[in-house]
């Protein structure tokens, strides 16, 4: 049902009408279906997942030259009225400065909840010449051509999980975002002013949501988060209306249901966890939505689940018109680490064993690269890219890894490798369409992992193990030939690296290096072309055109930095 609208604004400054004309007129969502280039129109810039923009005026010999354009401080949560730096306390907001902008509220919350500060963590969405991006209880319009606020969006919370959000959805006029209380959220794009919102999950059985909301023709995809024992699912809801469309659980939920035999029973399966709450990648020719799922629940004594726990941990095709199932594969069985598999996926067409073939390539928390025909869910490549990764026996002949019930927790303790933090995590990867390899920034390490709940039903959520670090296997920006799961070459990392990666048309990679430094590699060798000192990287680099200039737009907690050649 949807909630009556109960927003006010608190803040009304007339806006010049030179700054509306300037601001953008919405998103037809038959434009998302065109290559990345001049804009930035969802999650992964298009629906392949490549991260991959054919703008070519930054190159390998140009993109010393770049510079920075502009920077913003995002607004936070508004204070109260007449307090210092309250809405309409004077001074502007933005790169560009000048009069606030409008300060929208909204909410469920009782208003009095503090849930910290801004950071951003996800996509920025650029369509004629705005940015849209969010983070927890916040979403924004900014203008791209100097970083000003053109208006801000504040959700009054009820609390839960403040981790992250991943970014806007638009289409048309209107933006959507989720909140961490579990509501998604309808803006008019031009004002920012509350359309409706709806709930997507219980807030009592402890969801959280932070996916962004992937907007396919008349689809709005949403996902959400739990680390307690409960289902995970996707829903697709009616763009105009909020009205739900279908709802898709990872897990068994009822008799008969496949995946069921992998669960001791079905009461096991129904809390069993399977989250979505990283996008996946669309094929328009299959109108498959493949996406990843997370870990079962308990999250780390799985003695009370026995057998491979389908479909977390999964590379999962889903009928974006029925929400129906197409094919899956677990790309961790019986999962004890708490290694979803939710990294984005990347769709290309390209060459296995001389045959040109329809493909999804994803590269997992647990060390593991696999390589699928993306209409069946063949799998064709399986390998292992993370260099201290131990924790299988081998590859089963179905392509998924076999795990040793060794590398469990143990009461003694095991040695595991990656640690529960993943190999990689969720910074999305990136393909080049001119070097034909897979990029992502790989981390190795050790832990021992104790068990410290024996009981047979295992312990509630992320409890019952502790582990203590053991070393480190080195930090990389690792370039993989699809082709054959091989490592074409390792860029070592002095800090941990860890942003998401971006390829041009002009053989550029940009990433950051976790120690500081946002990067420009070689796309073919990895070798560092041009760096900039502004703070670790939190969410992925992207680049568009504004008033013709190639772009490149990173942020670094509440800043956004805007870099051009000059």
């Amino acid at each position: 049902m949807i909630r009556p609208n109960k927003l006010w604004m608190v803040l009304s400054f007339s806006v010049a009408a030179a700054t509306l004309a300037a601001q953008g007129q919405g998103l037809d969502p038959k434009v998302i279906y065109k290559p990345l280039s001049a804009e930035w129109t969802t999650y992964s810039g298009d629906y392949t997942g490549q991260r991959y923009s054919a703008l070519t005026q930054i190159n390998q010999l140009s993109v010393k030259g770049l510079s920075l354009a502009w920077t913003a401080k995002l607004s936070g949560a508004p204070a109260a009225p007449g307090a210092a730096g309250a809405p309409g306390a004077g001074g502007g907001r933005g790169g560009g400065g000048g009069a606030a902008s409008p300060t929208i509220i909204g909410g469920e919350g009782p208003g009095d909840i503090s849930a910290g500060g801004v950071g951003i963590k996800g996509a920025v969405l650029v369509v004629d010449g705005v940015m849209y991006l969010s983070a927890p209880d916040h979403a924004w319009a900014i203008d791209a051509r100097d970083g000003h606020e053109l208006w801000h969006y504040f959700w009054k919370t009820r609390g839960g999980t403040h981790i992250g959000s991943r970014g806007v959805g638009l289409w048309h006029d209107y933006v959507y975002f989720e909140t961490p209380d579990n509501y998604l959220v309808s803006l008019e794009a031009k004002t920012g002013k509350e359309r409706w919102h709806v709930p997507i999950a219980s807030f009592e059985e402890q969801y959280f949501s932070t996916f962004p909301p992937i907007v396919i023709d008349n689809h709005l995809l949403v996902g959400t988060g739990n680390d307690l024992d409960m289902p995970g699912f996707l829903q697709s809801y009616d763009p105009e209306t909020g009205k739900l469309q279908w709802k898709f659980y990872t897990v068994p939920m009822k008799a008969g249901d496949p995946g069921l035999e992998t669960w001791p029973n079905l009461e096991a399966a129904r809390h069993g966890g399977g989250q979505v709450w990283i996008p996946g990648s669309f094929d328009p020719e299959t109108r498959l939505y493949i996406f990843g799922t997370g870990n079962p629940t308990p999250g780390y004594t799985g003695q009370g689940r026995k057998g491979d726990n389908l479909y977390t941990c999964s590379l999962v095709a889903v009928n974006v018109d029925t929400g129906k199932m197409a094919w899956a594969l677990q790309t961790s069985p019986h999962d004890t680490h708490d290694w979803d598999s939710t990294q984005t996926p990347i769709l290309i067409d390209g060459m296995i064993n001389g045959k040109l073939r329809k493909l999804v390539l994803q590269a997992t928390r647990n060390g593991y690269f696999f390589v699928l025909d993306r209409v069946t869910g063949e799998s064709l490549v399986t390998s292992k890219f993370g260099s201290t990764t131990n924790w299988a026996k081998g590859v089963r002949p179905n392509g998924t890894p076999d795990p040793d019930p060794g590398k469990e927790a143990t009461v003694p303790g095991s040695l595991v490798s990656p640690v529960e933090g993943g190999v990689t995590n969720w910074p999305p990867p990136a393909y080049s369409k001119d070097t034909g390899l897979f990029y992502i920034n790989e981390h190795n390490g050790f832990n021992i992992v104790y068990l410290m709940e024996t009981d047979p039903r295992g312990s509630m959520g992320l409890a019952g193990k502790q582990t203590n670090a053991v070393g480190s296997g080195g930090n990389f920006l690792t370039a993989i030939d699809y082709k054959t799961g091989k490592i074409a070459w390792r860029h070592t990392y002095t800090g941990g690296g860890g942003a998401g990666l971006l390829a041009t048309a002009g053989k550029v990679l940009f990433s950051g290096d976790g120690s500081g430094n946002f990067v420009a590699f070689d796309a073919t060798n990895g070798k560092p072309l041009w760096h900039t000192r502004i703070g670790n990287i939190t969410n992925a680099p992207e680049t568009y055109l504004i008033d013709g200039k190639q772009h490149v737009l990173v942020a670094v907690g509440d800043t956004l930095y805007a870099f051009v050649l000059y």
